[in-house]
């Protein structure tokens, strides 16, 4: 039978199609003839819509009826909300947060597996949300190509130099992750940021926090600290020069005595004055062992004059954040301002002001206008330059008796 169909532009075209065609074969004949693809026709029959899937003969036309095309653009299809970036980052982060919330079985193995990836999807943050989901696609591809370096290695020649190389490299880094997931199981803890220990004090009167430091010889004060309390006026300048360690620092002096408040007792201190910003007050090992101070971690208390005084050490939260950023600064300043014993080596040289030397963490000085000479003396008896010096500083210089106690060593 033959149609007429009237195009939306109001062309007209006649088709001689079989009664029994379908729709969508219609249209597949009118695409030929209009250019119009399929999905863009919509054909209509007395004003009604005409289904892809009816028969003609179905929908009553009969030879000679009058069909009217239009053109119809579908809506795009929605995108997929869950769709990832080449990154692992989601395209649609709130559509993607929304699905996953809405899908309580993905919730719940998410809070089980990945519990900090969950709280990301429940929170509010989207970049703290496409951060992670970046972190677990570059996990998951590291993962991939390890699998594919394992999978490689079993093929390979097991005589080849490099893949005998590859393999104990493979072997070994096995065992360090089997050693890393049994701390986090049994020593969590050592992943943790550890808190150094200060205490409250008050020094001449002036609260502050004292850094406690058993690895440092000598008592620290800075050059900023001591005059905010008030102590800079007795600061002796003959003790002055350069302290070399970890770090290089100047000294600028000492302090021989000043009150200090532990607790509700007041004791005794000497400083040794640093010009130093990056530290404030390091209560070293000379003033710890001059208390008897005991250094508590059961009971996390500075135990001073034997127990008669426990002051707790502070929190993290009561610390300033300057402190816990100047903590290296200060180690750094009492390793230099200090001699300790062990391999912590230290070269702590104070010149006076009369130009005489004098020690600054040493009992007394051996460095006299002979003091070369004595030691090239003992050196050339075959003993070693460092047991002599050790020898003479032990016996403030005394050649003779450095001597016998090398012959007696």
């Amino acid at each position: 039978m033959k149609l007429t169909v009237m195009t939306s532009d109001e062309q007209f075209i006649t088709l001689d199609v079989d009664p029994d065609e379908s729709v969508e074969n219609l249209k597949a004949l009118l695409e030929v003839e209009t250019r119009v693809p399929l999905q863009h026709q919509q054909l209509l029959i007395d004003g009604n819509v005409m289904l892809n899937s009816k028969k003609l003969t179905a929908l009553g036309i009969k030879d000679g009826d009058l069909i009217s095309m239009h053109k119809h653009v579908p809506a795009s299809p929605p995108s997929n909300d869950l769709s990832l970036n080449p990154d692992g980052s989601a395209v649609n982060p709130g559509a993607f947060q929304q699905q996953l919330r809405q899908d309580s079985n993905l919730m719940t193995q998410l809070l089980q597996n990945d519990p900090e990836l969950a709280q990301a999807v429940l929170g509010s943050d989207l970049n703290t949300l496409q951060q992670l989901l970046r972190e677990r696609h570059q996990q998951r591809s590291e993962l991939r190509r390890k699998q594919e370096e394992e999978m490689a290695l079993l093929d390979a020649d097991p005589f080849d130099v490099e893949a005998q190389r590859k393999i104990e490299a493979a072997i070994r880094q096995k065992g360090i992750d089997e050693n890393w997931a049994a701390a986090l199981e049994h020593n969590p803890e050592a992943f943790a940021r550890v808190v150094m220990l200060y205490v409250d004090m008050e020094v001449n009167g002036v609260p502050l926090k004292a850094f406690v430091d058993s690895g440092a010889q000598s008592t620290i004060i800075s050059k900023s600290c001591a005059e905010r309390c008030g102590l800079l006026r007795l600061l002796d300048e003959r003790y002055k020069g350069v302290a070399h360690g970890v770090g290089q620092s100047e000294i600028l002096g000492r302090i021989h005595v000043a009150p200090i408040k532990i607790g509700n007792v007041f004791y005794h201190c000497s400083f040794v004055v640093l010009d130093s910003p990056n530290m404030e007050f390091l209560f070293g090992l000379d003033m710890l062992r001059k208390h008897q101070c005991i250094i508590d971690l059961k009971d996390n208390v500075l135990r001073v004059g034997g127990g008669e005084v426990s002051v707790p050490f502070l929190q993290e939260k009561d610390i300033p954040s300057r402190f816990l950023d100047e903590e290296r600064y200060s180690k750094n300043d009492a390793a230099s301002a200090s001699e300790a014993s062990g391999t912590r080596e230290k070269n702590i040289s104070s010149v006076p002001a009369g130009g005489q030397s004098s020690g600054v963490a040493r009992s007394g000085s051996t460095q006299g206008p002979d003091y070369e000479a004595k030691v090239t003396k003992l050196v050339e008896l075959g003993f070693e330059r460092g047991a002599v010096i050790e020898a003479l500083r032990l016996f403030n210089g005394n050649e003779e008796m450095a001597a016998s106690y090398l012959f007696g060593g």
